[in-house]
C-alpha cells in the first residue's frame, strides 16, 4: 500500500476502544501505509476493547503507563525491535481527571487527583519526549502530535482542572517543539479538536450540551473523530516537515467564532418572551 505514511513506524498512544480518537487515528495510519503500534496501560487494555481490536488488524499492543519513565523506554525499546527501525511518529493521546469524573467543582478540587490530572494528562508529554530524546528513539525530521482542546484558553464551565492540565500540556509541546527541533528536526505539535464523543470526553458532565452547543456555533459544524485523525496524518507526514511548535484548531472553525445569525436569532426570541 502506498500513502503519504508509507514506510513509516509510528506508535499511538491512547486507544481504548473503538470510539477512541486514537483508534481512528492509529486505523488512518495505517490506511496511509504506516507501522502502527499500539499502547495503553495495564487497566485501560482490560477495561477497553483495545486488545481485541488490535487482535483483529493485527497491530502490536504494548502495555505502557506514559506517568513511568521506565515504561516509556521499554515501549520505545519494544517498538523499535517489532517495527525493524526507530519510530517516525507518535500520538499522545493521554488524559484523566478524577475530579472531573467525581463531578468536583474547580475551587474545590481534590489536590492529590489534581496532581494526577496534570501528571497524566501533560506532564506525561514531557516524560515521552525526554526519553524519547535520551534515548534517541524518534527518527530525525520525526513527528509528535498531542490531541488538546481549546479549554486551554477559554474558561469553559465544568472542565475543571483538566484545562489547565491542557494549558500545560501546549506549553510542553511547544518548549520541546524547539528543544527537540534544533537537535534532530523533530517537529512537535497540538491538534485541538472539537468535542467529541468518546468514553474519556463523557466525564464532563456537560459534554451533551456543549456539544450541540460548538456544532451550533462552528462555521463547518463539529470535527469528528476521522478529522482528527485527518489532520494527525498530515502532521505526521513530509507534508508538514517544517511545521512545528504549532496549535492546529480540528474544530469547524468554533475557536474562531464568537456570533453567529443564529444566536442573536434566538437571543431576539428569549428577549420577546421575556417582555410579553
Amino acid at each position: 500500500m502506498s500513502g503519504v505514511l508509507s514506510g513509516k513506524r509510528g506508535i499511538i498512544f491512547g486507544a481504548l476502544d473503538e470510539r477512541s480518537l486514537a483508534w481512528h487515528v492509529a486505523m488512518r495510519c495505517v490506511e496511509e501505509g504506516a507501522q502502527v503500534v499500539l499502547t495503553n496501560t495495564e487497566t485501560a487494555i482490560q477495561l477497553g476493547t483495545v486488545a481485541e481490536l488490535a487482535a483483529v488488524h493485527r497491530l502490536p499492543l504494548i502495555a505502557c503507563d506514559a506517568t513511568k519513565i521506565e515504561d516509556i523506554e521499554y515501549l520505545f525499546s519494544r517498538a523499535q525491535a517489532l517495527m525493524g527501525g526507530k519510530t517516525d511518529f507518535v500520538l499522545h493521546a493521554v488524559a484523566q481527571s478524577m475530579n472531573l469524573r467525581r463531578h468536583k467543582t474547580y475551587e474545590e478540587a481534590n489536590y492529590t487527583y489534581f496532581q494526577q490530572t496534570l501528571d497524566t494528562s501533560a506532564i506525561s508529554l514531557h516524560k515521552v519526549l525526554h526519553t524519547a530524546m535520551k534515548m534517541d528513539a524518534i527518527s530525525e525530521g520525526g513527528s509528535v502530535v498531542a490531541l488538546s482542546y481549546i479549554a486551554s484558553e477559554r474558561y469553559f464551565y465544568g472542565y475543571n482542572d483538566m484545562a489547565d492540565a491542557k494549558a500545560m500540556l501546549e506549553s510542553i509541546a511547544r518548549q520541546f517543539g524547539a528543544l527537540y527541533g534544533r537537535k534532530k528536526g523533530v517537529r512537535v505539535n497540538i491538534v485541538s479538536q472539537s468535542p467529541t464523543p468518546t468514553k474519556a470526553g463523557g466525564a464532563w458532565k456537560e459534554i451533551e450540551f456543549f456539544y450541540q452547543y460548538s456544532d451550533h456555533l462552528s462555521p463547518l459544524g463539529n470535527a469528528d473523530a476521522d478529522d482528527c485523525a485527518g489532520t494527525c496524518v498530515v502532521l505526521f507526514s513530509d507534508l508538514m516537515r517544517k511545521v512545528t511548535m504549532q496549535t492546529i484548531y480540528c474544530d469547524g472553525g468554533f475557536g474562531r467564532t464568537i456570533l453567529t445569525p443564529e444566536l442573536v436569532e434566538d437571543y431576539r426570541e428569549k428577549g420577546k418572551e421575556r417582555t410579553e
